[in-house]
């Protein structure tokens, strides 16, 4: 029996159980749009393919699941370009199906190809950052490309791929054989992990170290490895640290976290990784931003620290610096492992008490360095105080999306997060942008947890299109707007190092400018509020969360810089022999 192939790849996609898919029409994709109109899977329309790639994010990393995203050839395919990676470079899995020029136009330059430097060959400008990308040449090839396609995405080091897809063979007629068929293969494969003999050496090392540290990544939370990881610490009383990406992967609370290291990390925090011994690393790619630049002085000194990195991409073991042991695994996996040597070796465990009390000491002194501005009632608002009565007023549950700048490194160093994965960040990419949209996309995923958007207006403005596809989703995000009339962090060092704040301010006539964020917001329909002291904020968000409905906050907030204690190298590239980071602006 033959069928269309549009008819028969929703059908595939409701057996993987897909429920939802990110998108904009084109011409090329119509078709397949069609089939989604007769179908349980619900489309999720966007204004533009940014939005749609980014909600996917959001989604994908909420519901734990690969997201799919439909896009059209051409501008389509660029524009969602900035979604899939950053989806790419926070290993997000992604399976982005792409309509193309109709095959028997080949070479001859249709409407909206990309194909200045060879025939139908859109697809080449993903492959820097998909895991693969595909061009399906014949109806027949279709359904294993696509069953592939999906493989891909969820094995190994997750990520985006893509699928492009002629118009001609999604409305092509096909034998139902071809579908049939890949239906016989395995949902998913099984992960690896540790044998026997590396899991002892790794646990005998850290319980005869002097000073160890366990640094996790974001890999913890992609293998959903957090209650591995705290039965492990909690076991052997070992300190954890955390890059910006594994944040939460141990709750802020638990008596060995330690916090996020790096250039916005504190001295405490690095000090703690510069002066171990050894250094368990779990999902990490020892970042730039995380490790200080790779500067000794500053948060990472490997060697003399002995290094144990376990990753499940090989690519990442060594890349930045020399490893001990290095084994290649799925953290779940390894962690159980660990956990079951570690059992056999020390049974009764390690307390640690003395460091317990050095942490919990620490922590006190820090939340009073921050006290006074988190408490300050100054208008534009201090942005320690927003934080503060955020998650003064939030479940312990409830989904965060940053965007980049304050609100990303501020959550990062002074924002408590207690349920692992429930702050999702930009961290590869830094996409200014990706907050609000992926916000929808957590919120579609777990329509029973609060879900508040910490953005500025720099990266809120980028796409406020996202508010239309928020109010016909009913999608009950909550953005708080953290408006200091500037790209912020950018101005911060632009004034400390060069004394001018040109293209990083906004303002018009020499006086700063903002729209009004929340009026735009009522103008698609969305509630919102422009907070004008800051007694209203807490309110105002209590309120927020009580509606139950998309709502913005406009919140405008004092340009003060995020403290740092760590390093990044191009202070020394802006101002060579000079101990400069950050100013107000």
């Amino acid at each position: 029996m033959k069928e269309l192939v549009s008819r028969q790849l929703v059908r595939y996609l409701e057996g993987r159980g897909v429920t939802h898919i990110f998108g904009l029409c084109g011409h090329t994709n119509i078709a397949v749009l069609t089939e989604l109109g007769k179908s349980s899977i619900h489309f999720v329309n966007t204004r533009h393919e940014q939005i749609a790639a980014h909600c996917a994010d959001g989604y994908a990393r909420a519901k734990k699941q690969t997201a799919v995203v439909l896009s059209h050839l051409g501008p389509g395919l660029t524009n969602a370009a900035t979604g899939v990676a950053t989806a790419a470079l926070d290993s997000i899995p992604m399976v982005v199906i792409a309509g193309d020029i109709p095959t028997h136009f080949y070479g001859k330059h249709p409407h909206q190809e990309i194909n200045l430097h060879a025939d139908a060959n859109q697809f080449e400008i993903y492959r820097p950052f998909v895991k693969r990308a595909w061009r399906v040449d014949r109806a027949d090839l279709f359904p294993e490309i696509i069953d592939k396609a999906f493989h891909l995405a969820e094995s190994g080091r997750p990520g985006p791929v893509l699928v492009s897809v002629p118009m001609d063979i999604f409305s092509a007629e096909l034998d139902t054989a071809f579908f049939d068929r890949i239906k016989s293969n395995a949902a998913s494969y099984a992960k690896p992990s540790l044998d026997e003999r590396v899991a002892e050496k790794i646990v005998s090392t850290l319980l005869d170290a002097k000073k160890p540290v366990i640094y996790a990544g974001g890999g913890i939370i992609l293998a959903d490895a957090a209650v591995e990881l705290a039965a492990l610490v909690d076991r052997l009383g070992i300190p954890v640290a955390h890059s910006l990406m594994g944040k939460g992967a141990l709750p802020d609370d638990h008596p060995f976290t330690l916090g996020m290291t790096g250039f916005w990390g504190t001295e405490y925090i690095n000090e703690s990784c510069r002066n171990a011994d050894v250094i368990l690393a779990l999902g990490t790619r020892f970042c730039e931003a995380d490790s200080s630049s790779w500067d000794p002085e500053y948060t990472f000194s490997i060697p003399p620290a002995r290094l144990i990195h376990i990753d499940i991409d090989p690519s990442e073991i060594g890349r930045n610096y020399p490893v001990e042991i290095g084994a290649v695994a799925d953290l779940k996996q390894a962690l159980t492992a660990l956990n079951r040597i570690a059992k056999k070796i020390a049974p009764d465990g390690r307390r640690n008490e003395p460091l317990r009390k050095e942490i919990a000491a620490y922590r006190t002194e820090f939340k009073k360095s921050n006290h006074a501005a988190e408490i300050s009632d100054q208008y534009p608002m201090r942005p320690e105080r927003i934080l503060a009565d955020v998650r003064a007023v939030l479940p312990r549950d409830a989904i965060i999306t940053t965007d980049v700048g304050w609100n990303k490194n501020g959550v990062g160093q002074q924002f408590p997060i207690y349920t692992p994965g429930s702050v999702l960040t930009p961290g590869g990419y830094a996409t200014m942008g990706f907050g609000a949209p992926a916000a929808i996309g957590a919120k579609i995923a777990c329509p029973e947890k609060i879900v508040v958007s910490l953005v500025g207006d720099g990266g809120f403005g980028q796409n406020p299109a996202l508010l239309a596809t928020a109010f016909e989703e009913d999608a009950a995000v909550i953005w708080i707007i953290m408006n200091n009339f500037a790209y912020g962090t950018i101005a911060g060092l632009q004034k400390a190092h060069y004394g001018t704040t040109t293209g990083t301010v906004f303002e018009k006539n020499g006086r700063p400018y903002s729209p009004d964020y929340a009026a735009i917001a009522k103008a698609y329909g969305v509630d919102g509020v422009r907070v004008e002291s800051a007694s209203q904020f807490k309110p105002a968000l209590e309120a927020a969360i009580k509606a139950n409905v998309p709502y913005v906050l406009d919140v405008i907030m004092e340009n003060a810089p995020v403290p740092t204690a760590g390093h990044w190298n191009i202070m020394d590239i802006y101002s060579p022999g000079r101990k400069v980071h950050h100013v107000s602006t």
